[in-house]
């Protein structure tokens, strides 16, 4: 039978999807252990092998992939005000794919030029001023840049003030520079898809072959992009539907791992009572990536942002026995549980970190006085209105109590300044782990992807 083989090569499992376009149909998954740090194809081979014992005997006519293996994209960005440009800068690699190593603002100093040559990112964004407007800071810190030396490190997107962006490449002369437009070219105007599409050229030039998985080139017909750039277009697709067929609406999804817990939302994010906005406008889709959250490498993290307390209540378990328990998690994080104690933490775990990434991907509320009255003032997107949530994540959706972790991310009038998604939301769990895949099938098929995930992407009900 033919068929499109759609793959994930992520940093501790290669995930295989395979579907019958034509037919619109999920025919398979698998996933084998990534082998990153021998040949990566040998992870892949034995993935396909599982995949072909569930479905027998398949012919692939095209092969996609995204890749997170090695530690995916790393980027550092670097703007002008917090607030603002930095900000910015900090969307646009996130909604791009990207993990955040590093975010700075206003003049780089020496120390944070040593920090940077230290961490080594695989890019560097470089945004600073509305277009036409201070010109001075993103000067000086493409100066700094410059002091590393030529050939430049890693690559440089200018995306600031346009007055400056030549001036900004003659500087960095013998470094690998791309100039994009403002991230922000005017003052409550965000403008981060352009940035979004050179990151995704670089990631296939530069970081496919830096990662070793340019070898997989005749085995694939192209690596397209970021595991989370593809889960994100998935859940594009899923909520705005394609050539004629709706989707399903706003949105929002929690993906949960073991060393990240990522959330998107798609959504408009205005506010649902009378307030007044803070900050840049927020993209209609986002992503965030909270990377001291999650199940195994950054138990840790849930540990310290949850407290002992509220993981006991969720568990069950003497709080004195959690952070042993969290300890041995983190030395051996590919174990699974195996006795009720372990798994009554996993279900504390995952639904702390649940509730933990949304409460910070969500906007939030603050009552002020006035010399008028009192007024809302609200910082973020207003998710309040959504009545989806979409779980995926290996830990979350093997867990029996996927449904109950899920309700963890909704709004809870106990804390009302966070604006989560509606307590009504209906939960949808990705099940069969499709989104980064679907996500792929989308670039060619997005008719066939918007079938298959309505089809596979199960809804729960709601959380009552």
């Amino acid at each position: 039978m033919e068929a499109i083989l759609l793959i994930d090569f992520g940093s501790t499992n290669t995930k295989v999807t395979a579907v019958d376009p034509e037919g619109k149909t999920l025919l398979g998954t698998a996933a084998a252990y990534t082998t990153v740090e021998t040949d990566i194809g040998e992870g892949l081979a034995e993935a396909i092998s599982l995949l072909q014992q569930e479905t027998g005997p398949l012919r692939f006519t095209r092969r996609f992939a995204c890749s997170s293996a090695a530690g995916g994209l790393g980027m550092i960005a670097c703007g002008m005000v917090p607030a603002l440009t930095a900000e910015a800068a900090r969307l646009a690699a996130l909604g791009a794919g990207a993990k955040i190593l590093g975010l700075y603002s206003y003049e780089l100093t020496e120390e944070d030029i040593a920090e940077i040559a230290r961490i080594k990112p695989d890019i560097f964004l470089l945004t600073g001023g509305v277009d036409g407007g201070n010109k001075a800071c993103i000067l000086h810190n493409a100066k700094m840049l410059a002091s590393l030396g030529v050939p430049g490190p890693f690559p440089v997107l200018i995306a600031g003030n346009r007055s400056a962006s030549a001036a900004c490449a003659g500087i960095l002369a013998g470094w690998h520079t791309i100039r994009c437009p403002n991230v922000l070219p005017r003052l409550g105007t965000l403008n981060i898809e352009p940035v979004q599409a050179e990151i995704r050229g670089l990631f296939l030039e530069r970081i496919i072959h830096a990662r070793g998985l340019s070898r997989e080139r005749e085995l694939v017909s192209g690596i397209l992009m970021p595991t989370p750039g593809a889960v994100k277009r998935g859940l594009e697709l899923l909520s705005e539907g394609a050539q004629g067929e709706a989707g399903l609406g706003e949105l929002a999804a929690v993906d949960l791992g073991g060393a990240t817990t990522d959330v998107y939302s798609v959504a408009s994010g205005m506010p649902q009572r009378e307030a007044i906005l803070k900050g840049i406008p927020e993209p209609h889709s986002k992503r965030t990536v909270e990377g001291d959250i999650g199940m195994r490498y950054s138990a840790a993290g849930v540990l310290e942002a949850a407290g002992t307390e509220k993981l006991a209540a969720l568990s069950g378990l003497d709080p004195g026995d959690i952070p042993a328990m969290i300890a041995r998690l983190r030395a051996n994080p590919g174990a699974l549980p195996g006795t009720p104690e372990e798994s009554a933490l996993d279900f504390a775990l995952a639904s702390a970190a649940v509730e933990t990434a949304m409460e910070r991907h969500a906007g939030t509320l603050e009552e002020v006085y006035t010399p008028t009255g009192r007024a809302f003032v609200q910082t973020g997107k207003d998710l309040t209105c959504v009545e989806r949530l979409i779980l995926t994540g290996g830990a979350a959706i093997r867990n029996r109590e996927a449904k109950k972790i899920a309700r963890h991310a909704l709004f809870d009038k106990a804390a009302a300044a966070s604006l989560k998604p509606s307590e009504r939301a209906a939960i949808f769990i990705d099940t069969s782990y499709i989104l980064a895949a679907m996500g792929l099938l989308a670039e060619t098929w997005p008719d066939a992807a918007l079938s298959i995930m309505k089809k596979e992407i199960k809804n729960h009900g709601t959380s009552e």
